[in-house]
């Protein structure tokens, strides 16, 4: 039997199988609410069979979105354009929707991708930036403002009531955005948090406020909804965040409730070294699944479904995630289960696409 498409239980939620869809930055929300785009893509993507889909990094305030098109969940409105994605997405799938809340930090205010990413001064449409210390990401740009305790209050609050608003609408998972060198990555990491107060310096310190922050989420929501982080496993920079840093930064999550832990790495720094291949972020989930027990989620270069099983039957992770290669191939979750030998749930209407090969592909009701 595939491993790959067993099911697990997350709190109270149980997944069908172990494909997760990564959160995926579309730009192209409208002040940060959801449009038409999000139906068409969160829709056809809640086809695929997959275990788990997430909706893309949700800025929890305006000043947190990297792009000014971001998704949002700050306000009444946003909560009401998504709720209504939802409504549409939820008629015709079962799949549970999970979210991730961000917070970008000093790499805020840039362009969408496809406009070009240099950093967008206030003059010209952009925004103040804040962070842990005032250090740009990139020389150019615009320092941010390190962030004293009445602005590390206001967002760990931003981040509580974009989670209540997530429980409002009924999402299944709720996942903070503690990677890719946004906020909370930029409190943890050395090469960005300079700080001299209980925010910085020691690595107990630098821990602080991301613990806080996923402290008072958890706090917020029922006890058996299941709240995760995505981690950047290391900075992939000398003298920056680590895995020895991420594994003690997981066992402080273990005994506050965390459900699980996404493990993705890089983005704190232009001077990152990433040797990317195949797989290439597996080992630092199966490090911190091994020395914590708490269940990882894979994530980086996962492309094949062969590659998917062996990461999971070999204990690396508990699931596994896959990004551009869900948007390449959205039905990627049919066409592995056809390869592994398993089944998938897939919509009434499209029942007649079984090839004749994989007659009992899909799942009965």
């Amino acid at each position: 039997m595939s491993i790959l498409f067993s099911s697990i239980t997350l709190g109270r939620q149980v997944l069908d199988n172990r494909v997760v869809i990564s959160p995926m930055c579309q730009y192209s929300a409208d002040e940060g609410r959801a449009t038409d785009w999000h139906r068409i893509h969160l829709g056809h993507l809640a086809l695929s069979g997959a275990g788990l889909m997430f909706i893309e990094a949700t800025a929890v305030a305006p000043e947190g979105r990297i792009s000014p098109d971001d998704l949002g969940l700050w306000s009444d409105d946003t909560e009401a354009a998504l709720t209504d994605v939802l409504q549409s997405v939820r008629k015709y799938s079962p799949i549970p929707i999970a979210i991730q809340l961000a917070h970008a930090g000093r790499k805020a205010s840039t362009p969408v991708p496809w406009a070009g990413g240099e950093f967008i001064t206030v003059a010209n449409g952009g925004w103040q930036t804040v962070a842990p210390s005032a250090l740009p990401y990139e020389t150019d740009d615009t320092p941010p403002i390190a962030l004293d305790e009445a602005g590390l209050a206001r967002i760990r609050n931003d981040f509580v009531t974009a989670a209540q608003r997530a429980q409002r609408l009924g999402l299944n998972v709720i996942e903070l955005h503690a990677a890719h060198g946004y906020l909370l990555h930029q409190f943890l990491s050395p090469l960005s948090n300079t700080r001299n107060d209980r925010y910085g310096g020691t690595l107990e310190n630098r821990m602080r406020f991301p613990l806080e922050v996923f402290d008072a989420i958890r706090t917020a929501v029922p006890d058996d909804l299941p709240v995760g982080i995505r981690i950047s496993a290391t900075d992939w920079v000398d003298g920056g965040w680590d895995i020895d840093q991420s594994i003690a930064f997981a066992k402080e999550l273990q005994r506050r409730n965390c459900t699980f832990i996404d493990v993705s790495s890089g983005g704190l720094s232009p001077q990152q070294n990433i040797p990317v291949g195949p797989g290439y972020q597996v080992a630092l989930a199966e490090r911190i699944r091994h020395e914590t027990g708490i269940p990882t989620i894979a994530v980086g270069l996962i492309t094949d479904p062969e590659q998917a099983e062996t990461i999971l039957a070999s204990g690396q992770a508990d699931m596994v995630a896959l990004a551009r290669g869900m948007l390449y191939d959205p039905r990627w979750p049919w066409h592995a289960a056809a390869q592994l030998g398993a089944q998938v749930h897939a919509p009434k209407q499209y029942g007649r696409s079984q090839p004749r090969a994989y007659k009992d592909l899909f799942k009965p009701g």
